[in-house]
């Protein structure tokens, strides 16, 4: 099987650009089809993201799967649960490991709703 050689028909818009007007338009494209993505993860969640987050934070495994287990519980998972174990800390003035710490077994996500949610 022969390829069709079409390389010269599909470049013909392209053709009369300088290097610097390709290359600016390359990063026009590329911007074009990175957006969506971008949008997307900046936007959106998901349990398993959360859990990464509050990991990185130094919680365990454990406190940190019963944080992201409460925070799907009362709806708050899009608010972020590292946000939610900060606003916590600093609305009772304590250290946000702490606040994690009570978060997992379930207290004060009365608080963290009143905050994030601006009730």
């Amino acid at each position: 099987m022969k390829r069709i050689d079409d390389f010269n028909k599909r470049r013909q818009h392209l053709a009369n650009l300088s290097e610097e007007e390709l290359f600016n338009r390359f990063w026009e494209l590329t911007e074009k089809i990175v957006k969506p993505l971008v949008d997307i993860a900046y936007k959106n969640t998901s349990p398993a993201i959360e859990r990464s987050v509050l990991l990185r934070m130094g919680f365990s495994s454990i406190e940190a799967d019963n944080i992201v287990k409460y925070g799907l519980k009362w709806g708050l998972l899009g608010y972020g649960m590292g946000h939610a174990v900060l606003c916590l800390g600093e609305n009772n003035k304590i250290d946000y490991k702490e606040a994690g710490s009570l978060l997992s077994i379930g207290q004060g996500w009365e608080t963290v709703n009143r905050i994030l949610r601006g009730n």
